[in-house]
């Protein structure tokens, strides 16, 4: 799911605010199962790589220039259309900002097949809950920063080794076992032996 920094996906967020420019990385990303949408604005029709997405806007990389203000169009999905405005521009990024908050449990319920029958891969979203970490014999506190089917994004406040295998106990989930993909800093990324059911995905995601 995760390696350590090249790895670059679409996150969703369940925020009412439109995404903030992304900090500067020393390191250089490779761009991987980024979602594809389609912006319209000025009478044109272009694609565009959505980064981050949350229920007030998105950010996306865009390939022609676009202006503070204007107003736009986004195609999240066929013949689903959400209208807002450009909020910045930073370089080759733009913060969309919609006219009305999307519902973002719907997007993630539906998740886009491309036009070579692929599907992507399971997004990611941005959580902010506690859970517990089992490593060994040791059970510890960490909070999630990020989910999906395959596997979860973690903060703690020591490192594991990469490679170990690992227990997430997440409140209303239960236990889920999964190895150490890597670890950056306070941050650890791990991947579930098994996806987690889409469907018992979304109800937890519910939960607030």
């Amino acid at each position: 799911m995760y390696a350590a920094r090249q790895i670059e996906e679409t996150s969703f967020s369940f925020s009412d605010q439109a995404p903030a420019p992304c900090e500067r990385r020393r390191q250089e990303r490779h761009i991987r199962i980024l979602r594809v949408g389609v912006l319209f604005f000025d009478g044109r029709r272009e694609l565009c790589l959505i980064r981050n997405i949350s229920s007030g806007g998105l950010m996306a990389h865009v390939y022609s220039t676009v202006k503070t203000g204007e107003n736009v169009r986004v195609e999240l999905k066929t013949n689903q259309q959400v209208s807002g405005h450009i909020a910045w521009v930073d370089g080759s990024d733009a913060g969309i900002a919609f006219d009305a908050p999307v519902d973002i449990v719907e997007l993630l319920a539906n998740p886009p097949v491309l036009d070579n029958g692929w599907k992507p891969r399971s997004p990611r979203v941005e959580v902010d809950r506690a859970a517990t970490l089992r490593s060994g014999a040791r059970t510890r506190w960490v909070r999630t920063r990020d989910i999906s089917q395959s596997g979860v994004k973690v903060e703690l406040d020591q490192p594991l080794d990469v490679g170990s295998d690992v227990v997430v106990t997440l409140e209303h989930l239960g236990p889920i076992a999964g190895v150490v993909r890597w670890q950056d800093g306070p941050v650890a990324g791990i991947e579930f032996n098994q996806l987690i059911p889409f469907g018992e995905l979304i109800e937890w995601l519910k939960r607030r």
